[in-house]
């Protein structure tokens, strides 16, 4: 028997346990009224999300062959123990952690400074700042894959090369895309410039749900806006700071539309990333069985990072 207070006379009423039996039909009642509702999602997740996932670990134990009919025979590990003796693997896996390591913070640094900029009272229009920060997002990849190409084309005839040489910060024009390091500057500069709204949007959302009280309270106080900032603001974001900057890294590991369109992997292979070289393993190179046990390395690997962020976050009260 479970005791319940009556709200009259604050008298206890004992309602009775309800066995495991009964409960077990309320569940399966409570499931019944709700699976109509959806059935739908349970079937589209596991066709196209449950049944690929297992299908991929699968592949990645085979020399898989993609012709009706042919055989997969099992090979083990040895799909990944190539990988680690595959030096486009190495590029790939460094190109992926620095692209991760750079564009991050700065994309976490600047969707908060410009969802605090746009959020300042005296700031008008902030449904427009907003779309135009988020426009990027929602633009092709193609379209701004070639805008990219013809911003940073070689010779003078690209502009920023053409700003650059008639400023006198450089003397030649720069072949921003045939050279390795450049190659990659490029390619971390279209991630954030194409990504970074998506911050700004969540952070400026964040921002508006903080109460208005809470900063009049620091101003009587003496707070300024700075201390306001430190004291308040920061602290209120910290659930949301840690939910972007999982998605981040999530999105910085899943790089592929930047690379494949403006570099292909070039030059020689050394802007490969992991993402790109999974395709092309898979749709140049016919090796499937290789290039699923590459996606099942990187996710695992994004697996145990938002994990270990999670953990780490929760350990200090952000989440």
């Amino acid at each position: 028997m479970q005791p319940n207070l009556n709200t009259n006379n604050q008298t206890p009423i004992l309602v009775p346990k309800k066995s495991l039996q009964e409960r077990f039909k309320i569940g399966i009642r409570q499931w019944a009224a709700v699976f109509p509702f959806i059935i739908l999602g349970l079937l589209g997740a596991g066709i196209f999300v449950i049944y690929p996932l297992i299908k991929g670990i699968i592949m990645s134990f085979q020399d898989y062959n993609v012709m009706p009919g042919a055989e997969s025979p099992f090979v083990g590990f040895d799909n990944y123990l190539h990988a680690f003796e595959d030096e486009k693997f190495r590029y790939a896996v460094r190109n992926t952690i620095l692209n991760t390591i750079v564009t991050v913070p700065i994309n976490w640094f600047l969707g908060l400074f410009f969802a605090c900029l746009i959020n300042l009272h005296f700031v008008k229009f902030k449904i427009t700042f907003r779309t135009l920060y988020y426009l990027p997002i929602i633009t092709s990849w193609i379209v701004v894959a070639f805008l990219f190409r013809y911003l940073f084309a070689d010779g003078e005839n690209g502009i920023i090369n053409y700003f650059l040489v008639h400023t006198g910060l450089i003397n030649e024009p720069i072949s921003w895309l045939q050279n390795q390091w450049t190659a990659m500057v490029v390619v971390w500069l279209f991630h954030i410039w194409k990504t970074v709204g998506w911050s700004v949007v969540i952070y400026l959302a964040a921002l508006q749900g903080i109460p208005k009280n809470l900063y009049e309270a620091a101003a009587i106080d003496g707070a300024d806006g700075i201390k306001s900032f430190i004291h308040i603001t920061i602290p209120m974001l910290r659930p949301i700071s840690a939910f972007v900057i999982i998605n981040l890294i999530m999105g910085a590991f899943n790089i592929f539309p930047q690379v494949y369109f403006l570099t292909n992997g070039g030059p020689m292979g050394q802007t490969e990333v992991l993402q790109s070289m999974i395709y092309k393993e898979a749709f140049n190179n016919f090796n499937f069985g290789y290039s699923s046990a590459l996606g099942v390395m990187m996710g695992l690997t994004i697996f145990l990072i938002t994990l270990t962020q999670q953990k780490k976050l929760a350990k200090q009260g952000r989440i």
